[in-house]
């Protein structure tokens, strides 16, 4: 009973209180404007993401949206990351994982894909350092800088 009452509370409510973080609008915007390619590898539900991404205007500027509820596995598992790079057609060290977790890592790491963290984010109150990613970054738009795409 609880979990029905809360799975509708939350899905009247999912993307009404969050806000989109410093940047990533217009660095989401930049980097489809020099023809990357960018995927959502999440293991929110799919209904949830389509929300959140509809109710911050956003779900345009992906090209695919990979959901924990849409295949046989969730993060760290990394069918999902490897799916997106045989969809865009280019190899694990052409592409960039960002993300927020020491999950976020272990998926990229499992996909043989450098990765960066953002501050931000649901990390059970472990450090960011503690996850070992390539870099941690204070915001998205660190992805325009000129290092970024040596990184990339």
């Amino acid at each position: 009973v609880i979990g029905g009452v809360y799975d509708r509370f939350y899905a009247e409510r999912c993307g009404t209180r969050s806000r989109v973080y410093p940047a990533v609008r217009e660095t989401l915007a930049a980097l489809r404007a020099g023809g990357v390619r960018l995927a959502i590898v999440t293991n929110k539900e799919h209904r949830y993401t389509d929300r959140v991404l509809a109710a911050h205007g956003l779900a345009e500027a992906f090209d695919r949206i990979v959901c924990g509820d849409t295949q046989p596995t969730r993060k760290p598992d990394p069918a999902g990351v490897l799916g997106c790079l045989r969809a865009f057609g280019i190899t694990p060290e052409r592409a960039l994982f960002v993300g927020d977790s020491a999950i976020d890592v272990a998926t990229a790491r499992a996909a043989g894909v450098p990765v960066w963290l953002l501050p931000y984010g649901y990390n059970m109150g472990q450090p960011l350092q503690d996850c070992a990613p390539d870099r941690i970054v204070d915001d998205l738009s660190a992805l325009l800088a000129p290092q970024a795409e040596a990184a990339a």
